[in-house]
């Protein structure tokens, strides 16, 4: 804090830069130790790490599969050619403006369900599109885009509950996402070693279909609760 800085012009400029402090010095072993009673008392949060999780099993699940799929028999692709498919993971990026706007007009549900039948569908489509390169590259697209859509929507309203404990609730949030992708990529190969491609399609599938069922089991609760 009150530091000078230099723009990319070289122009130096004499405006502090703004105090960052933690209102309260608490212990790390205390923030730790407060980690399952904030998920506890925060359903909200509880429900997208539960989404994000599933949506993101269903990410690492595919992109940990298609390249043991494009190195078989159907399409014989060396590294050269899995890398410049792998591409394709990019075009998701396009979503998180979108998403952002779309949260920030108050319609967080509208996009949740629209992102979790979006992942759920691409590995349906996956399914019947195996066999076909620019199949699997619009699954990809499609795929990515909605895991993406889901993680801007979620971090919008999860970043709303306090200021406060926003750290805590990312760690909560990113730990819950990893878990959900550690058990993607490890039930990726001895699935698709064993049931083929067909298998991946209908994991990801039942993971996105998984997250359906929270939701609808959410927004039944809260109807119920009102």
């Amino acid at each position: 804090p009150g530091c000078s800085t230099r723009t990319s012009l070289g122009v130096s400029t004499s405006r502090p830069s703004p105090r960052r402090r933690p209102a309260a010095d608490v212990p790390y072993g205390q923030l730790l130790a407060s980690l399952w009673p904030l998920m506890k008392g925060h359903p909200v949060l509880q429900r997208r790490c539960f989404y994000q999780g599933c949506l993101f099993a269903a990410f690492t699940l595919f992109w940990t599969a298609v390249p043991l799929h494009l190195a078989g028999p159907a399409f014989r692709l060396d590294q050269d050619g899995i890398g410049l498919f792998a591409l394709c993971g990019a075009a998701g990026a396009f979503a998180a403006p979108v998403a952002g706007r779309v949260a920030d007009r108050g319609w967080a549900l509208a996009a949740t369900l629209g992102a979790i039948l979006g992942a759920a569908f691409s590995f349906a489509a996956a399914g019947f599109l195996g066999g076909s390169l620019v199949g699997l590259a619009v699954v990809a697209i499609l795929l990515d885009g909605a895991v993406q859509f889901h993680h801007i929507t979620a971090q919008r309203v999860i970043y709303s509950l306090a200021p406060e404990i926003r750290g805590r609730v990312t760690a909560l949030y990113m730990a819950s996402l990893f878990l959900g992708g550690a058990a993607g990529s490890a039930l990726a190969s001895p699935v698709f070693i064993r049931f083929g491609w067909p298998g991946i399609a209908l994991l990801g599938t039942a993971f996105g279909l998984l997250a359906l069922a929270g939701l609808a089991l959410h927004r039944l609760r809260d109807r119920s609760a009102a």
